[in-house]
């Protein structure tokens, strides 16, 4: 009878702590930049291993918000007659908001001619 005793609190003790880490939220981040020529870029992604985000660029400017902790790749989706470009190991820390710096995109020197 001891043993069911100890085991009703033990038990309660548990789903506490488990209702405690289950909803303890992280702290976003995010990741901004901006694009040259400005009028070259679309939109920029981040990737990492567990998040694909995006956000447009406006006037060669652009914040990815909401993100976890991690390593992203930044992919900067270039608009026609630009090629898209993309900056590797861009590494974030909980609650941080870094600022990468400028990209510069080149103009596609593909050019379909048609007859």
């Amino acid at each position: 009878m001891k043993t069911t005793h100890l085991k009703i609190p033990t038990l309660i003790l548990a789903l506490c702590a488990f209702a405690f880490f289950a909803f303890n939220t992280f702290q976003s981040g995010s990741i901004k930049g901006t694009v040259t020529p400005v009028e070259g870029g679309f939109r920029a992604w981040a990737i990492s291993s567990t998040d694909t985000l995006k956000a447009d660029i406006d006037n060669g400017q652009y914040e990815i918000k909401n993100l976890r902790p991690g390593t992203y790749r930044v992919i900067i989706e270039a608009k026609k007659s630009y090629k898209n470009a993309a900056k590797e190991g861009v590494v974030l820390t909980e609650a941080a908001s870094i600022d990468i710096g400028n990209i510069q995109l080149v103009k596609d020197s593909m050019t379909i001619i048609k007859n």
